[in-house]
């Protein structure tokens, strides 16, 4: 009796497994699909799966256009650097805050978990004033330092979680055989902590390159807009470029795919690792 209500229970969880994917795919498959048709026949109806007109067309506009692929250098460009730099101050901000006691510690840290809590909008106006008065409008200074005080936050509380599970012994040892706390920091402790710092650098390359209203506001000039504006840009006063907007859709999608699925395994061990001890 026992093994039948298993078998029903894992069967529920099958089919509500099933419907997810299916809930949560559609759109994905309907992007890629509508970008190899016609504009004319995304919204036909009968609706058809496979374009008997199908081309390339959208992708060959997206390529041939130096305004659209200057999207995507800058959002690369933007987001490489936003990682680059988030991981360097948060491991040193992270390791100050797990290896150290010192004044102010926990209102610092309050004021990192309170920066988490405030939405994003609420935060456009008084940034945009302040980038204007540092003149860093329209400019990649402005979108990467604004990305950092939400990416920030983020990467130091999880790495400091994260070495906060690594004992204090192993750095001690450095220091004894005579070795810096920079030597003991970067040579013991950041190699086994490269899931967490895998976890942190995957996080920080999504919120930076799908990040829009801050791109939007903080840019003026299509040579420094990134891939979500560009999207956006598409949209004509008369006419939308349905194609190309699901063409660019797809394409700004591959980078996010590709990183999960190379580092799955170094994201979850990452993302759960870190949450043990605070």
């Amino acid at each position: 009796m026992i093994g039948k209500k298993k078998l029903w229970v894992q069967i529920i969880i099958i089919i509500l497994l099933v419907i997810g994917t299916i809930w949560a795919g559609f759109p994905i498959l309907w992007m890629i699909l509508n970008s190899f048709k016609p504009n004319s026949e995304i919204f036909a109806w009968p609706p058809t799966w496979i374009s008997e007109n199908f081309s390339l067309d959208a992708y060959k506009a997206i390529f041939t256009n130096p305004e659209q692929v200057r999207f995507f250098i800058n959002s690369y460009a933007i987001s490489a650097i936003v990682v680059t730099v988030t991981l360097i101050i948060g491991i040193l901000a992270a390791y100050a805050f797990s290896r150290f006691n010192f004044p102010g510690k926990g209102i610092i840290n309050t004021i990192i978990v309170a920066v988490q809590a405030v939405p994003p909008i609420t935060l456009l106006i008084p940034y945009m004033s302040l980038i204007v008065s540092l003149k860093l409008f329209n400019t990649y200074g402005a979108l990467i330092l604004t990305y950092m005080v939400f990416t920030l936050p983020y990467a130091i509380l999880m790495l400091t979680g994260y070495f906060n599970t690594l004992p204090k012994d192993l750095d001690e040892a450095v220091m004894i055989d005579g070795g810096s706390r920079f030597k003991a920091l970067w040579s013991v402790l950041v190699p086994p902590s490269v899931p967490g710092l895998v976890s942190v650098g995957m996080y920080t390359f999504m919120q930076a390159w799908n990040e829009y209203l801050f791109a939007l506001a903080l840019t003026k000039t299509n040579d420094m807009r990134t891939v979500p504006v560009g999207i956006n840009l598409l949209m004509g006063q008369h006419a939308y470029e349905w194609n190309q907007m699901m063409a660019m859709s797809v394409l700004g999608s591959l980078p996010i795919l590709f990183l999960f699925l190379f580092f799955q395994k170094y994201f979850i061990a990452g993302m759960t690792a870190g949450s043990v001890k605070n």
